[in-house]
């Protein structure tokens, strides 16, 4: 016997022991076993646990009870088939057992089975043949059963095993129909709703024919408005209707002509929940079937607006009445209001909340009609603000806000530009509806109901995202609201913590200006939430301190607001919040996060006690809990352009901030180097020389290709020092050089990586007196070329060149005294025959971005050696020729691009090179030095459109997109008469050039495309 089967066996006999605990704790083993996924029972191992488990259904502790039919989820996995069949016989036929406690023991277990079960689609039988299993036994207890309570249960089962299985089922699906249809005229109420549930999940799985047969059966079952039925009737003929719409309304579509008529008349029957039901039922229709809902939508529309005002319990007609009821605090107010809302007959409140509901759901389907609902639906929803009601207020504030996101413009280059001041658009319109939406919501602001303000405030924050600035003019109205709330502390914290998330909100989105006249009024309610013993309070108000600082006093701007007033208070709330060791991590995080800023946008008035802050600084970025918050902060502090002077702290900081470059907190590495960077460029000389040693001394170790980003930052940190403290690096330079070089022959080097590089190396060779002297360092760049086999190719990879060519090109623009020298060198390299094919591959690409700053006389010699490498059967060798035509000739257009055009005339045998060439002319050139050439490069390029050779016509594509770059007005509509009158190929090539028109920076040409691509779709 196995390990596991033992251990099996000796829980089965604690099992049968007669402690109850015993009992218990056994089951509680088996079901931990159960859930491994190691575990493997033999054959009489299963029926064992099988036969104990079921033995323990009818156990007489319910706890037991409970842990045994928790286990039969992880069994149905671990047993064959016919076990798991044998499970759900006895669970059917515990079923329909006398005993309640029972009955409701096996609902649980069949239901936990069910979803256990492997879906059909994984290719399991197991599935199909327990449902089948189960239909019938639920079939016969649903319409057989005289006991409501098994009923039920089986409603309950059935419809959780047609909403997760329903396609295996499609055997039973038509008596599984006929089952269920009977039980919507049970007396019943649960039965009626289980089984409207049931008709829902199985309306979505059925064929095509049944569910006609259910369509059909519903809509011949409604009478008419004014025949005689009972309600009871008519409400669950349309729940059903709603319940099928929610769950397969996209097959609901073709019956919706017939049925919506219907639906509308029973909405004037004075029932209110046969009204709920009816707008309930619309709202699945606007839902799943907007399209087939059109012709529906302004009786729909009608019904919402009279409907979402359906009180027939309350006058809201008199606002002084109104207001002199909000306001009143008597017993009688309260009691008054208490007595409307508590009414158990007035049922009111759950047709508008329907209608609410079903306005939320035309919005969101309808986007086409967003106008119309502006001038319509907009207002109505704005006066029912007023709604006495929460779950319906709540609804109605909820419909607005769909209003809003669809109002919301939408992203990307092929959106339409709408101005919020442009007449008659949805921008337009919502921007007039502000101050009514604000007046409506200044009572509700100061309101009792904790969900009525935090509904405000949602809804508040979602305007203020769609039209930012819009509620600048409103300010004393908000800041009031905002102020109450966080003063709230009769109940949960929640509502503070929305007033303050809404707070910060408006500080992202409205002008500073706008909260200058109420600073004195906001700061010391926020200061007192900075103090508040609850954790979560305080990390939030501290995040809207740390805006606060920043929208108010932005860097680089003068102050508009005088700090001298608020940034003491300031600075004790957050440095009480600092210096305190028995935080929760978040405050410690945002305390130390909003001192970096206070210190950043506010260091020059913190007077005596900046030293003491930045000593605290300090003290954290030891802590190991708080240095990452810290190194950030650091960062903010040493970037400030109020230029502090951090001398307090930089002796000791700079050797701590070196240790992080060791860690293996990757997060840690790069908020480091972030930091070191920012304290060089503004510390400068001040860095004391031996610190500044200590950090290069670890700079090499991460200038690897394992992680580039982290080299990248390393390389701008030592072109800044190199500029700040050239003396310090010239003790280091040996070691960090060597690994720049080796990283710079790494082929995944990112251009980042590369551009960093070369700022380094134009700093090593622009001080004075150079680091490094310019022939030197251009020597080992080039060693390796140089260095390697005559006559075995390039052995490095083709991306190393273009990044070596890149620095070369860098080192002679920082000494361009050297350039021509440079050049001439690079140009015997490429004429000689002993060079090597890398030699010759690297001067050329070299020379594509030195000659641009050689000047003219190494590039009158250029066209011959150019040409010629052109024929040189090394195909690297062509290809370096060929870019390097291209990037010298853009450098000098009257000289180079009619020799090429020429070139590409008299050669069609290097046509293909001499394209690749034009092609870099075209990008590398500026546009207006390209214009006089334009006519005779796009005669050149439609003459070899029908090329034969693919790869031609493609780099043909590439210079036409190019060149509409040029002047994108006048060639697009060139190019869509091309694309109508043109030859197959050329056709082709057109539409493949459209491609390079499109970049992911904004263009020009953008909104010129956008038009023609619509006018194409169109076509």
């Amino acid at each position: 016997m196995s390990t596991a089967a033992f251990h099996i066996s000796s829980l089965l006999e604690k099992m049968t022991s007669s402690d109850k605990d015993f009992r218990f704790m056994a089951t509680s083993d088996l079901m931990s076993e159960l859930q491994k996924d190691s575990i493997q029972l033999d054959e009489d191992s299963e029926r064992k646990v099988v036969k104990m488990l079921l033995r323990l259904l009818e156990d007489k502790n319910g706890e037991v009870q409970n842990l045994a039919v928790k286990c039969l989820g992880p069994l149905v996995g671990k047993v064959k088939e016919y076990q798991v069949e044998a499970i759900v016989d006895t669970l059917c036929a515990n079923m329909r057992s006398d005993k309640e406690q029972l009955r409701d023991i096996a609902g649980i277990g069949l239901k936990t089975i069910l979803s256990e079960l492997p879906p059909a689609a994984t290719g399991s039988g197991l599935a199909s043949s327990v449902c089948r299993k189960i239909t019938g036994q639920l079939t016969s207890a649903i319409a057989q059963q005289e006991d409501v309570a098994v009923q039920l249960e089986a409603l309950d089962i059935l419809s959780d095993m047609l909403s997760r299985l329903g396609a295996p089922l499609g055997a039973f699906h038509a008596s599984l129909l006929h089952c269920l249809l009977p039980q919507l005229s049970s007396p019943r109420l649960a039965v009626r709703k289980r089984a409207v549930g049931a008709l829902g999940h199985l309306a979505a799985a059925c064929s095509t024919d049944l569910f006609v047969e259910l369509a059909d059966h519903l809509l011949d079952r409604l009478p008419g408005p004014r025949a005689p039925a009972s309600p009871a009737a008519i409400r669950t003929l349309i729940q059903c209707l709603g319940s099928v719409g929610r769950q397969a309304g996209h097959r609901l579509g073709n019956h919706l002509d017939r049925l919506v008529p219907i639906v509308e008349e029973f909405c004037n029957v004075d029932d209110d929940e046969l009204r709920e039901s009816c707008l309930q039922a619309f709202e699945a229709f606007l839902r799943k079937c907007p399209k087939e809902m059109s012709l529906h939508v302004p009786n729909i529309t009608s019904l919402c607006l009279q409907y979402m005002k359906h009180d027939p319990n309350y006058n809201y007609d008199s606002d002084g009445e109104e207001e002199q009821m909000e306001t009143e605090d008597s017993e009688l107010s309260e009691q008054e209001s208490e007595e409307y809302s508590d009414d158990d007959d007035d049922m009111s409140w759950k047709v508008r909340r329907a209608a609410a509901k079903c306005m939320a759901a035309l919005i969101g389907s309808r986007p086409d009609l967003l106008l119309d609902f502006h001038r319509t639906l907009a207002p109505a929803l704005i006066r029912r603000f007023q709604e006495r009601e929460e779950n319906v207020k709540a609804d109605v504030f909820g419909a607005y806000i769909v209003l809003l996101r669809q109002t919301q413009p939408l992203k990307g280059w092929l959106a339409a530009v709408e101005e919020p001041t442009q007449a008659g658009s949805s921008l337009h319109m919502l921007r007039g509806q502000v101050p009514l939406v604000v007046k409506a919501l200044q009572r509700q602001l100061k309101d009792r109901s904790v969900r009525a303000r935090q509904g405000c405030f949602s809804l508040l924050a979602e305007l203020a995202g769609v039209l930012p600035g819009s509620l600048a003019e409103h300010m004393p109205v908000l800041v009031s609201g905002i102020v109450f709330s966080l003063a709230d502390r009769s109940n949960s914290s929640t509502i503070r913590m929305d007033a303050l998330a809404f707070l910060q909100g408006l500080l992202g989105t409205e002008p500073a200006e706008a909260f200058h006249l109420h600073l004195p009024t906001l700061l010391p309610p926020v200061m007192a939430c900075v103090a508040d013993p609850f954790y979560k309070i305080a990390a939030e108000a501290l995040l809207v301190l740390q805006e606060l600082v920043r929208a108010l006093w932005p860097l680089g701007q003068p102050r508009a607001l005088d700090p001298e007033p608020y940034v003491g208070e300031m600075s004790a709330a957050t440095l009480a919040r600092l210096r305190a060791t028995d935080l929760d991590q978040e405050v410690k995080e945002r305390a130390i996060s909003c001192t970096g800023h206070l210190v950043g946008h506010l260091g020059d008035r913190l007077g005596d006690d900046l030293q003491p802050t930045l000593l605290l600084l300090l003290d954290r970025l030891r802590n190991e809990i708080t240095r990452l918050p810290t190194v950030k902060a650091l960062t903010l502090v040493a970037a400030s352009p109020l230029q502090l002077n951090l001398q307090p702290i930089l002796a000791e900081a700079l050797p701590v901030l070196a240790s992080f470059l060791r860690k293996n907190q990757r997060a840690l590495r790069l908020a480091t180097l972030a930091a070191l960077d920012a304290l060089a460029q503004s510390q400068g000389l001040s860095l004391p020389p031996p610190a500044i040693r200590a950090v290069l001394a670890e700079l090499p170790a991460l200038l690897s290709e394992s992680d580039m980003h982290v080299a990248q930052l390393a390389v701008d940190f030592l072109a800044t020092v190199t500029q700040a403290q050239p003396a310090s690096l010239a003790e280091v330079s040996g070691p960090v050089l060597a690994e720049l070089l080796r990283l710079l022959r790494s082929p995944l080097l990112p251009a980042g990586v590369l551009a960093a590089a070369e700022g380094f190396l134009q700093a090593l060779v622009g001080t004075h007196p150079p680091c490094v002297d310019y022939t030197e360092l251009i020597s080992l760049l080039t060693a390796p070329v140089y260095e390697q086999d005559t006559d075995g190719g390039p052995g490095l990879h083709k991306q190393v060149f273009h990044s070596l060519a890149r620095c070369m090109a860098a080192l002679a623009a920082t000494c361009p005294q050297e350039a021509a020298g440079t050049a001439g060198r690079l140009v015997c390299d490429a004429r000689s025959p002993h060079s090597s094919t890398g030699v010759k591959v690297l001067a050329f690409l070299a020379l594509a971005e030195v000659g641009q700053v050689a000047g003219p006389g190494p590039q009158r010699e250029l066209k011959a050696v150019l040409l010629e490498a052109l024929g040189s059967p090394s195909e690297d060798v062509r290809a370096a020729a060929s870019y390097a035509l291209g990037r010298v000739g853009a450098g000098n257009l009257p000289d180079f691009l009619p020799f090429l055009l020429g070139q590409i005339e008299k050669e069609p045998r290097r046509q293909y090179l001499l394209l690749h060439s034009l092609r870099e002319a075209l990008g590398a050139a500026q546009p207006d030095s390209l214009k006089p050439y334009v006519e005779d490069i796009w005669a050149l390029l439609f003459q070899r459109c029908e090329a034969a050779e693919e790869g031609t016509r493609g780099v043909v594509a590439e210079c036409l997109g190019k060149l509409v770059l040029v002047n994108p007005p006048f060639f697009l509509p060139r190019f869509r008469k091309q694309l109508a009158a043109g030859r197959p190929h050329t056709r082709s090539t057109v539409i493949t050039a459209v491609k390079f028109l499109i970049s992911d920076q904004p263009h020009p040409i953008d909104a010129l495309l956008k038009s023609h691509v619509a006018i194409k779709g169109g076509c």
